[in-house]
């Protein structure tokens, strides 16, 4: 799903709808339609050239959280999308800055379960159980809303001490063309997942280690949800770095890039200025 794309507006606009309107003999009421049909022209054009989420990865492609909080600044947005600092990088790579993300948001949210747990004498018995939860109780749907440039965005808040997320599941994720997680905690192995290389953004005290079966459920996708403060809808842009995480509403994306691209640009260049005075060889965060 390419959550750029809208509805036609065509059945909006049918002829007839139009007919009613412009075959009114006041001339007064012709010009009154005549404006308000330019108007809905607009405002489908308008919906119509929302950029898709191809065009918002790489409007994002070298943007920082930094940049993209002074372009929120700029369009008005002041401190509506910037995650709280306790969601932070599971781990850092400061050679490549491989823990760095911009993606689209698909949104999860978990909630813990009411339902009594069982008590199981034989492991086939467990194993059936288990993958029924799995299957139907707190199953991943979202998998298939997964593409090129996603980022799984979890609310697990008082999920407890439950790991939705785990080295398989963020693996086969990845495989789908998720570049990160950001998720109120809820992670189990963490070596392995740090050793495959999948960023995470997560509250370092909230990660969870028993499995979802008999303690969480699935309550939505891609719904809306709040995670460090911040509301976010599927859709939207997210930006991860050494800074935190910051979340971009869609409907201001392409105008926050363009600010931010503006702050990053001079920031790199009167960086660039400063390494060649001081004799720093130059490296990626600071060449053109």
């Amino acid at each position: 799903m390419n959550f750029g794309q809208i509805p036609t507006w065509k059945s909006a606009r049918h002829d007839g709808f139009f007919a009613i309107f412009c075959s009114e003999k006041n001339h007064k009421m012709m010009k009154r339609t005549i404006i308000f049909c330019v108007l809905i022209l607009m405002f489908s054009s308008s919906i119509l050239s929302q950029v898709t989420d191809q065009e918002l990865l790489d409007l994002y492609q070298e943007l920082r959280v930094a940049d993209v909080s002074d372009g929120m600044d700029m369009a008005g947005l002041a401190d509506i999308g910037l995650i709280e600092p306790n969601i932070e990088a599971l781990w850092r790579d400061m050679d490549r800055f491989d823990h760095v993300f911009r993606g689209i948001a698909v949104t999860v949210r978990y909630v813990p379960t009411n339902k009594p747990r069982q008590i199981f004498s034989k492991a086939d018995e467990f194993q059936k159980w288990e993958g029924s939860w799995y299957n139907d109780i707190s199953p991943e749907p979202f998998v298939d809303s997964l593409r090129e440039g996603s980022v799984v965005v979890i609310d697990a808040s008082g999920d407890g001490d439950t790991g939705s997320i785990g080295s398989f599941n963020s693996l086969l994720w990845k495989s789908k063309g998720m570049v990160g997680i950001v998720t109120t905690g809820s992670l189990r192995d963490s070596d392995e997942v740090i050793k495959q290389g999948i960023p995470v953004y997560l509250d370092p005290l909230q990660r969870g280690r028993g499995i979802r079966p008999g303690r969480n459920e699935l309550e939505s996708v891609n719904a809306p949800i709040e995670i460090g403060g911040v509301l976010v809808h599927a859709g939207d842009v997210v930006v991860a770095d050494g800074d935190g995480v910051i979340i971009v509403p869609r409907a201001y994306a392409k105008q926050v890039a363009e600010a931010a691209q503006q702050i990053l640009e001079k920031d790199r260049g009167g960086r660039r200025n400063l390494y060649l005075q001081l004799g720093m060889p130059l490296d990626f965060t600071v060449k053109e």
